[in-house]
Parts: structure tokens; C-alpha cells; sequence
């Protein structure tokens, strides 16, 4: 190499020879620090750093320099790849495959679209890199189950890819079950490497490489991680009271949208800037919901059509066909033709789709973590900067306006995530749930592998020694019973005390849906006196007397009918609704609490444009209009109470539901809660909740709609409904404290929207 490495001659000569034919001139920082660590010793470890910094050749050349030197003979794979998408095992069976065939080590993809020939002579050979999926892996489990030992009885490692994707999941727990799983079968430990770009708590992330053992895992980080980022965030100010909320829309969700787009719309102004920007580059849009991407990849092409352009503006979303999905990638990794995929989340994770100038993003983001990912697929190239544009819209205001609106809570909150991004900040993965419904999938899978099982073992090798460990002796008894009742029937029990699949289990565990733990959120129908709104996936909390936003409108949850999959709504005559309604994901505290640092300071950001600039000024003047600085309790006056928890999604809701046990309705907004009470009424409940002990969490739950919203709540009585939901929703602590914080100081503020300033201009 012509760059001295004190990590090159460490490579097995076969590898060294694939790398100097490769006309590599030097290894990458990673790749230095990683191949001592992994060619040599079992220690766990984590390589952490940016897309496209050399982290699958950072552990695979160690690794197989490993597996040539060993030399011994054996049944088994030598190395398992694990990845969360079948597009992503393609791309690593592609960028493998060179490298193996010259030394003749096998390599074999494996998930749903491999071809059962590819799969027969990978299970008759055993040897080599097997690239599979989780569900996968669940499928050899299940179906294989004797097989598993011979198979991996030589595994030196296992390799997870996007690993930050995994934490605290559904999924997540999954590939956890499984990974332990494993090694009961083959009674060993087996090493793991977990590869990703992105990861917050460090701590938490070797916990869940390693559980029990996290100190033992190592962290290989890399320190040349300072690419140049270029950045900016653009406002926009809609008009009209139908204010479009695609940006923060969920995938699928159903939103009001203006089609035709006329020229002074905010979409048709995003959508020119985006045209006269990115047009004659590869780029990629994430404009949020399914809906957002058609609505502006057709204007994009209109716009093309209009200047007689080739179209080079390409919808991406997961509705779409996988022949379309494969030729926008394939379009953008060749880069012989300038495209643009403006795209959901499917092209947030690491597939390869080679060299992006620039990542825009419609909307505000819910994570640091997903817009540090996404910023991660540009600037690839040697000497190029990273570049984000984000666009975000905020409703022109008035002194009528909702405080949600004067506070641009959207604008801020990206400001907010921007500065946690350049600091190197991300969110940790959040306290851990039961995971009630993949313990179900668990059980029978084990049960499915082994014939049947007796209760104690599945305990044993799920919850004590597996990542169910929440669980106790007593909870699981409850599970089995609920789904061992004759009614529901996915498990029997033999005279002998062995648990065995029932009638509806082995129905289940025999569909190919089987092996996946997650399901996409049904649709729910919002109803408003028998007349259908649209329809909504449930996925966040909600309950009766809460408020919506839909359809550019302010609806209260009347009920929740889990049965029939409707909400059934009335209008709420509080006037005109906020635009940010909240909803989407879940925001971390510490996210919140910069959004209000970033209100309470005067410091400019060099990142707005002057539209944004000029919002976040407007922002900052209203923050300390209505009084937010000093306090945070607000009377509205109109017999509502604004309540300024500042605190993230998990914990603004659950004192939401302590709140809706007074008696009041509400919703919630980014650390903002806003009560339809008055505040004399609202403050004496929360002098209350501040004295008494923490509620516990089935008296919070009692307000929960409690939806089946996993894959086997289907199968549950109404009390594991509600375990199950305490444990994913509730923080039962945060009630008495967050109700002190709020009543630290003891004066409110009294806003009367008409009585505001002229001087303080907002248009």
C-alpha cells in the first residue's frame, strides 16, 4: 500500500493480495483500528462510524483473514451476517462475493426472495458467510430446528448490521431471542460485532449486544469523522386554514393534500426549489408519508414535463412495486442518469445506492438519530461536504392564533435536532417494554423447534437467560394460561406437562407470516356522525376526551372501537386548531428541552434562511409574550389551561393520563399540554398529583383505548392488554414530578390573544 498500515499485515496473504488488486492506496481510520481487534481473541465488539466510512470491510477482512488462517475442519457456517433488509444482504452479497470467490470462501444470501436452490446448497455445503434476515433465521429455527446445531456448530462470529436499527424493537427483541437462541443450540458462547452509524447511549448499546456482560464488549470508533457538512433549514409561511401536514404524517396515514398544487402553495414553492436545486445530481427527498411522496414527485415531473426535461424525479415508498423499488436503486448506484428518489424512510438505512450529493427532508424529523442516518447517505465521496436541506412549513398566525402555532414548534424542533446533531448527540434507546407479543411468537417457535416444551425450560432460555428478563415467573404463568384457554388455543398442555401447539397455534406458526414479530398498524377509520374522514394507523397512545388534528380540523376522541378498527370523533368547538398536532413518533426529552433552550435564547443560527430566521424571531417574541419564560402554567382564556411540561412524548402523556382522570379533556403538542379546563380547576389537580405518590400504572391505564396494536395482542385478555401498555406508554413517576415542576412558580400568566401587541409583527 502506499500509505503505511500498521493493520495490512495483519490480513490473511490472500487478503492482503484482493486488497492491492483493488488499487486501495491506504485502509480507512476504521478499518486500522478494527483489524487488530477482530483477527485475533473472541472479544465482542462494536464498530461505530459515519455511512459509507468502510465499516463492512472494517469487520469482514479481519474476520475472514480469521477464518483462513484457522484452517480447521468442520461442520458449519464460519460467519453469520445479519441485517434487518433483503436489499442490504444483496448489496453485501455483491460487495462480498469478489472478495470470496478469489479465495474461495462460499457466500450465500438467505431470505424471503432467495431462490430455494440457493438455499439447498447452502444448507448441503455449511460452510462459509451465510447474509440472512432475522425472520429468516427464525424460519431455520422453526422449520430446521435439528438441523441448527450441525449448521452453526463452527460459527467463529455473528455480524449485525444497522444495529441502532435494532435497539429496543420489536425487532430488536426478536434478534436478541434468537442470538441466545443460538447459542443453546450449539452450547457455546459465539462472538458478536455490531456495525453502526449511528448510536447514542453507548452503554445501552452493548447491553444489548451483550446482555449481562456489557463491559466486556469493545467500542471501535472511529476519530476521522469530521466531514464537512453543509446546511440549511428553510421556512415557509402557509396560508389558508387547511394547513397541509404531510411532512409530519405517518407512513399510510391519510392526509389532506392540495393536488393540483396552484404556484403560491407552499408545496409548489418546496417542490420548485427542490427542481431548481437537485435537478442534474443524484439526491435523495424524504418527504414523510406515502401520500407527500406522490404529491411531490408528480409536481417534480410536471415541472420536468413543463420545461421539456427528462423526468429525473422518482417516487420511493413501500407500496410501490419491488421491480420499481430495484430500478430507482439501481438507477441511483449507477449514476449514469442525474435522479432524485423522493422516498419515505426505505432508503434511510444502509442500502447501497452509491454516491448522493445532497439529502432534503420535508418536514421536521422525530429523531436526531433518523436525521443523523439520513444525512449519512451524502458526502460519501472523498473531499465531498455532506448536505441537508430541510423545509419546513408553519401556518401564518394572528393574535387568534393557538400558542402551538405562535411557538413554531415545528421550525424549532428541528433547530432543536440540528444542534443535537452537530454535537454529536442521539437519542439512547428507550427504557425497555415486556414485549409481551413477541414473547408469544417466542414460545411457540420454541415449541414449534423442539416438538414441545415443558414451562419451566421456556422461562429459563426466554426470560432468565433471554431478553425477556422484565418478565417474571408470575407474569409468564399469566401469558401461558391466557393463551392456552381452549378459546384462544395456540398452545395444550400433554398429561406429562409438556406444552405443545394448539389448534390455532399450529395454524399460526405454519403461515409464512409466522416469522416476523411486527405487523404494519392497521388503519382505522375516523367517523364523525357515521360520515368516514379518512382513516389513521394507530400507533400512538390515544383515548376518549383526547383532541386530534385531522383533515386540517380539531376532532375529540369520542371512542375507540378496537372490533370494527373506528375512532369515532366530534368536533371540538374550541375554535381554530393548532396546526402541530402532535402525534407522529416519539420525541426524546432531551429534544424538548433544546426546543425550549432554543426559544428561551436570543443567539442567531447561521443555518436559517431569512424566511426561518424571521419565524424563529416570531417564536421567541410570543415565548415570552405569553409568559413562557418565567412560567409554566398559561391561562388561555377561553376556559382552557396551557401546561408547559417540557418533557418528552412518554412522559407528557402519561401525566396527560393523570390529568384525564380529573375529569379533562386535552392534547398534546412537543412538551405542551393544553387542557380544556380552567386553570383554577387545572391547578388544583396538579397540587394533587404533586403531593400524593406516583399513581401506579394500572390506575393511569384505566384511560388508555388500550389498542391491540402488535402482532399477537389479538390473543390477549384486557389485563395483559393493559400490562403490556403500562410498560410501553406509562412513566408513572413522571406524574407527581412533572406536576411540581409545573406549579414551581405561583403566578399565571393570562393570555388574551386580542390583546396582543401590534408592534409584534408575525406575517
Amino acid at each position: 500500500m502506499s500509505t503505511p498500515s500498521t493493520s495490512f499485515g495483519i490480513l490473511a496473504e490472500p487478503v492482503q493480495r484482493w486488497i492491492w488488486d483493488k488499487g486501495w492506496s491506504t485502509l480507512r481510520d476504521i478499518q486500522e483500528r478494527s483489524i487488530p481487534l477482530l483477527a485475533t481473541g473472541d472479544q465482542d465488539a462494536i464498530i461505530a462510524a459515519a455511512t459509507a466510512s468502510g465499516k463492512t470491510e472494517a469487520a469482514f477482512l479481519p474476520l475472514i483473514s480469521r477464518v483462513l488462517d484457522d484452517g480447521s475442519a468442520g461442520d458449519g457456517f464460519d460467519l453469520v451476517y445479519i441485517s434487518p433488509l433483503k436489499a442490504l444482504i444483496n448489496d453485501q452479497f455483491r460487495r462480498l462475493e469478489d472478495l470470496c470467490e478469489r479465495i474461495e470462501l462460499p457466500v450465500y444470501p438467505w431470505h424471503g426472495d432467495v431462490s430455494a436452490s440457493i438455499k439447498a446448497k447452502a444448507r448441503k455445503a455449511r460452510h462459509g458467510i451465510l447474509l440472512i434476515t432475522p425472520e429468516s433465521l427464525e424460519a431455520m429455527f422453526v422449520l430446521r430446528g435439528l438441523e441448527i446445531p450441525a449448521m452453526f456448530g463452527r460459527l467463529q462470529a455473528v455480524v449485525v448490521d444497522e444495529l441502532h436499527a435494532m435497539l429496543d424493537t420489536e425487532r430488536g427483541i426478536h434478534l436478541r431471542s434468537l442470538l441466545n437462541r443460538l447459542e443453546i443450540a450449539t452450547k457455546r458462547r459465539i462472538r458478536r460485532i455490531g456495525l453502526s452509524a449511528t448510536l447514542g447511549d453507548m452503554g445501552l448499546a452493548r447491553s444489548y449486544l451483550r446482555p449481562g456482560d456489557p463491559d466486556a464488549v469493545a467500542l471501535i470508533k472511529s476519530e476521522s469523522e469530521g466531514q464537512a457538512l453543509k446546511l440549511q433549514i428553510r421556512g415557509y409561511r402557509l396560508s389558508g386554514e387547511a394547513p397541509d401536514s404531510s411532512a409530519e404524517g405517518q407512513e399510510g396515514e391519510s392526509l389532506e393534500h392540495d393536488d393540483d398544487a396552484p404556484a403560491g402553495s407552499t408545496e409548489y414553492q418546496i417542490a420548485t426549489h427542490i427542481f431548481d436545486t437537485l435537478r442534474g445530481t443524484q439526491n435523495l427527498v424524504f418527504a414523510g408519508s406515502r401520500q407527500s411522496v406522490e404529491v411531490y414527485s408528480d409536481l417534480l415531473a410536471r415541472m420536468s414535463e413543463q420545461q421539456a426535461l427528462p423526468n429525473e424525479f422518482y417516487p420511493h415508498h413501500a407500496n410501490l412495486s419491488r421491480d420499481h423499488r430495484t430500478f430507482i436503486e439501481k438507477r441511483l448506484k449507477d449514476a449514469q442518469e442525474p435522479t432524485t428518489a423522493v422516498c419515505t424512510s426505505t432508503l434511510e438505512l444502509g442500502i447501497d445506492i452509491g454516491d448522493v450529493e445532497a439529502v432534503a427532508q420535508i418536514g421536521a424529523p422525530f429523531s436526531v438519530a433518523s436525521l443523523r442516518q439520513r444525512l449519512g447517505r451524502s458526502g460519501r465521496r472523498p473531499g465531498r461536504p455532506a448536505i441537508l436541506r430541510m423545509y419546513i412549513q408553519e401556518r401564518s398566525v394572528d393574535p387568534r392564533s393557538h400558542p402551538a402555532d405562535l411557538l413554531r414548534l415545528r421550525l424549532v424542533r428541528s433547530i432543536a435536532m440540528v444542534d443535537l446533531l452537530l454535537e454529536g448527540w442521539c437519542e439512547p434507546p428507550r427504557p425497555q417494554a415486556l414485549h409481551l407479543s413477541t414473547l408469544v411468537q417466542q414460545t411457540l417457535s420454541v415449541i414449534a423447534e423442539r416438538g414441545g416444551a415443558k414451562a419451566p425450560y421456556l422461562f429459563a432460555i426466554l426470560c432468565e437467560r433471554g431478553p425477556f428478563h422484565l418478565v417474571d415467573r408470575q407474569l409468564f404463568a399469566r401469558l401461558l394460561r391466557q393463551i392456552g384457554d381452549p378459546e384462544v388455543a395456540l398452545i395444550e398442555q400433554s398429561p406429562d406437562g409438556t406444552l405443545m401447539l394448539g389448534r390455532e397455534g399450529e395454524r399460526v406458526v405454519e403461515h409464512y407470516g409466522f416469522y416476523a414479530v411486527f405487523h404494519t398498524p392497521e388503519e382505522y377509520r375516523v367517523m364523525v356522525a357515521g360520515k368516514l374522514l379518512g382513516t389513521l394507523p394507530l400507533t400512538n397512545l390515544l383515548a376518549p376526551d383526547m383532541t386530534v388534528i385531522f383533515s386540517g380540523r380539531r376532532w375529540r376522541v369520542v371512542a375507540i372501537h378496537d372490533r370494527e378498527k373506528v375512532i369515532e370523533v366530534s368536533p371540538d368547538a374550541r375554535g381554530r386548531p393548532p396546526m402541530f398536532g402532535g402525534g407522529g413518533g416519539s420525541i426524546h426529552d432531551t429534544v424538548v428541552q433544546r426546543m425550549r433552550a432554543v426559544l428561551a435564547a436570543d443567539s442567531p443560527r447561521r443555518f436559517l434562511d431569512r424566511q426561518a430566521t424571521g419565524l424563529l424571531e416570531d417564536a421567541r417574541a410570543w415565548f415570552r409574550r405569553l409568559g413562557l419564560h418565567e412560567r409554566n402554567v398559561i391561562d388561555l382564556g377561553d376556559g382552557s389551561t396551557l401546561l408547559a411540561t417540557w418533557a418528552g412524548t412518554d412522559r407528557t402523556n402519561t401525566l396527560a393520563l393523570a390529568i384525564q382522570g380529573h375529569g379533562m379533556s386535552l392534547h398534546t403538542h412537543d412538551g405542551l399540554l393544553d387542557v380544556s379546563a380552567k386553570t383554577s380547576d387545572v391547578i388544583g389537580a396538579l397540587e394533587q398529583m404533586s403531593a400524593a405518590q406516583a399513581p401506579s400504572g394500572e390506575e393511569l391505564a384505566l384511560h388508555i383505548a388500550t389498542p391491540a396494536t402488535e402482532k399477537y395482542h389479538q390473543y390477549f385478555n384486557q389485563d395483559l392488554l393493559m400490562t403490556d401498555a403500562i410498560s410501553n406508554w406509562v412513566v408513572a413517576d413522571a406524574v407527581p414530578m412533572l406536576a411540581g415542576q409545573l406549579l414551581e412558580t405561583d403566578r399565571v400568566t393570562t393570555w388574551a390573544g386580542q390583546r396582543a401587541p401590534p408592534q409584534l409583527e408575525c406575517e
